[in-house]
């Protein structure tokens, strides 16, 4: 006879109790995600990205580029985009729970990460109304631009993204993410 198994469901403010070991602790769903701390490659590339990003939006900045983040969704979804961009109007001193403009959020795929990210956050991420998503693949050299109700695009040259309401273009050259 077969026994079922119950898995544990757990939410944010569970979370407090986890060990602070220097994993990443996620939940989708009351469901905990565990990745080990992103190697040198990984953190290059978000680097090079967030450094693109935040010179691409000029002066005055409309947006806050940050790595990496924290995105609420509710009492039982949480994750920490490698990069999050939101609003300005937003001040630094604003509780992540309180950033509901989510333009632009992007993972970088890692060997333990590539599974969660695109298989089980992507829509998580979308259906929580983050206006775009990347997932960056180091190995392929490329980034899956994803948004709702569109089909991703695979870009190996140049994105030329646009902030959500804003007359602006900031492009980022993705073979300058992956030199050297």
């Amino acid at each position: 006879m077969a026994m079922s198994i119950t898995a544990p469901r757990y939410t944010v403010a569970d979370l407090e109790n986890f060990p602070d070991d220097g994993n990443r602790y996620e939940l989708l769903d009351g469901f905990v995600l565990v990745t080990p701390p992103p190697n040198m490659r990984h953190q290059y590339v978000s680097g090079r990205l967030l450094a693109q990003l935040y010179a691409g939006m000029g002066a005055p900045r409309p947006a806050h580029v940050v790595g990496p983040g924290a995105l609420y969704i509710n009492d039982t979804t949480y994750f920490e985009p490698d990069l999050f961009v939101f609003p300005s109007k937003y001040s630094p001193d604003s509780k992540w729970t309180e950033v509901e403009e989510r333009w632009l959020v992007v993972e970088i795929y890692s060997r333990s990460s590539r599974f969660y990210d695109r298989e089980l956050k992507r829509e998580a991420y979308l259906s929580a109304a983050v206006s775009e998503l990347w997932l960056i693949d180091p190995r392929e050299k490329s980034i899956e631009v994803c948004r709702r109700g569109a089909p991703t695009v695979l870009i190996t040259d140049t994105i030329r993204w646009r902030p959500p309401g804003l007359e602006m273009i900031v492009p980022v050259n993705v073979t300058d993410l992956f030199a050297g």
